[in-house]
């Protein structure tokens, strides 16, 4: 209905925005891990920077080295790369916060437990299939 031009380029914008999105995800996500578990401190600035800069250069080298016609088979790699590491960060996740020692009162219900270890294993098994 857009037509190839106005399409690709709905499409190009909302795969940046999709990817920067994660990256500011991960960044933050990294920073409560590093503070919070390690006590490693950076600071905002740059740990933003280097986060960006890892997902832009290691976009780039791949173009570089393999043309522009790879971004495609990029993004299905990737997409798989997280669809097989979903398993280890629900199984995580659901570990983090059933335990009472690093939760306190903010500890997963029982009936919360039962159903999220139902989805992790429902998620676990679909992977298996696939793989």
């Amino acid at each position: 209905m857009l037509g190839v031009g106005y399409a690709s380029a709905i499409f190009a914008f909302a795969l940046v925005t999709s990817g920067q999105n994660s990256t500011w995800t991960a960044t933050l996500s990294g920073q409560i891990v590093m503070e919070g578990f390690l006590n490693f401190r950076l600071q905002p600035w740059l740990r933003r920077l280097l986060n960006q800069l890892i997902a832009i250069v290691s976009a780039l080298i791949v173009i570089i080295l393999f043309g522009e016609g790879s971004t495609t088979n990029l993004l299905v790699f990737s997409q798989v790369i997280l669809t097989l590491q979903l398993p280890f960060a629900v199984i995580a996740l659901l570990m983090f916060t059933s335990n009472r020692n690093l939760m306190g009162e903010f500890v997963n219900p029982f009936w919360l437990k039962t159903l999220a270890w139902l989805v992790a294993s429902i998620i676990v098994e679909l992977k298996s299939w696939l793989l």
